[in-house]
């Protein structure tokens, strides 16, 4: 089981967006903890008003809301009657349970998931602390209920891949508003909390995975001038299609100031994690030069899944990896020079027959003989060089150099070092 905290400012946007599922038919309401009357028989304006009447008896509390999800393993098929009985346990458990609640199962994702809305304010007026209460509290209910219950464990190989998005459908979302913003806002629900990005191209390298991308528009457009943001949906080319849902729009409002609120906070966050991904590609790299579509299969079998930039002409200018392991996204300059998309170019074989010729960011192309002869070509004044088709077997040379009878050649004549004679200082005759 895998629990998520959110807190807001607004009950009334947290209740609207779980009865706007309701009403969709892509929820329902199965439990209220604290209320006078059974769930069944409450109505919009009774859910709503228990809950900011008990975050009205403190004012100076501004994140007054609180939102939780808790999310199950796909193979587990749970009953209304199981799911109360969890989402009360784990209320009770982080210190919730005299506290006015609702519970909503929802169905618009892979795995089974329900969530709850409550207030962070108690019934003398005190502040809920919710500081660290996933890392302590949490923690400690979802440990108590996957035992209690036999539910699959977090940290369970298999169940990180159970909770991996499937990308979007492009052709299901194409020509529905509706049907656009739901996909968008399940992928967006996953994403944003979880993963820990630091500018918003390393947020699409993710996004991207899901066929969702956050468009600011071109430089000159309305949309970028007024700092708005809206979110798209991609086809299986990278082509937006369907209609554009503006981050406004979207649950928590996931605009350009919300996410650059997150972005100081998520580098620093992630710096400890950027050792993983490099040892992971320095390591791939160790027995020889792969070819890049090797590397990137390497790569995702340790859970990093590598996206490629492109200009319009298919120069691959960037590389960002996406570690979903430690939750974690670099763009490959921050992790270290050797890292950049240029570096990791030159440490890969890339001029596979069928398949474009190098280009790196600075303009370097493969030269055209080197490639038909299959030799390699130092380039002038520098120690890199510009790879052929054919490499060279260099298992076979590096065992041959290490052969103790090995005898380099003697050096040309040319260019051994001449030793001057000094000439003797004649004296003038006396």
């Amino acid at each position: 089981m895998v629990a998520v905290i959110k807190t807001g400012h607004s009950v009334l946007r947290l209740l609207n967006y779980n009865e706007n599922k309701v009403k969709e038919g892509a929820a329902v309401c199965i439990g209220a903890g604290n209320y006078p009357i059974d769930h069944a028989r409450l109505s919009f304006d009774q859910k709503l008003a228990r809950l900011q009447n008990q975050a009205a008896l403190n004012e100076n509390v501004t994140r007054n809301s609180v939102h939780i999800s808790l999310n199950f393993d796909p193979s587990e098929n749970l009953s209304e009657d199981r799911l109360r009985e969890i989402a009360d346990v784990y209320m009770k458990g982080i210190g919730f349970d005299d506290l006015p609640y609702l519970m909503y199962q929802h169905f618009d994702a892979g795995h089974p998931h329900i969530h709850l809305v409550s207030v962070k304010v108690r019934a003398d007026g005190r502040r809920v602390e919710t500081q660290n209460i996933g890392r302590n509290q949490s923690e400690k209910v979802r440990k108590e209920l996957e035992l209690k219950y036999d539910l699959v464990k977090a940290e369970d190989s298999q169940k990180k891949q159970a909770y991996r998005l499937k990308p979007v459908s492009a052709q299901k979302v194409a020509y529905g508003r509706t049907e656009t913003r739901r996909a968008i806002a399940n992928v967006l629900e996953s994403v944003l909390p979880r993963y820990k990005f630091a500018s918003l191209p390393e947020l699409n390298a993710v996004l991207q995975l899901y066929n969702i991308v956050a468009d600011r528009g071109g430089e000159n457009s309305r949309i970028f001038q007024h700092r708005g943001l809206v979110y798209r949906v991609l086809d299986e080319e990278g082509n937006k299609v369907g209609v554009p849902i503006k981050a406004s729009d979207l649950y928590n409002k996931p605009g350009l100031k919300f996410l650059e609120a997150k972005f100081s906070a998520n580098d620093a966050a992630k710096q400890p994690h950027k050792v993983r991904v490099k040892n992971a590609i320095d390591l791939a790299l160790l027995p020889g030069k792969l070819h890049l579509t090797r590397l990137i299969a390497a790569l995702k079998e340790q859970g990093i899944d590598t996206v490629i930039r492109k200009n319009e002409n298919g120069v691959i200018y960037g590389i960002t990896f996406v570690d979903h392991e430690k939750a974690c996204v670099f763009n490959g300059s921050a992790l270290g020079k050797a890292y950049s998309a240029k570096a990791i170019l030159e440490r890969c074989t890339n001029a596979g027959a069928g398949e474009q010729k190098t280009k790196l960011a600075a303009g370097e192309k493969i030269s055209g003989g080197a490639a038909r002869q299959g030799h390699t070509e130092r380039k002038p004044g520098t120690d890199a060089f510009v790879l052929g088709e054919q490499m060279p077997n260099l298992g076979a040379l590096a065992e041959a150099l290490l052969q103790p009878e090995y005898q380099g050649e003697q050096m040309d004549w040319q260019l051994k070092r001449k030793r001057k004679k000094r000439k003797r200082q004649q004296l003038p005759p006396q």
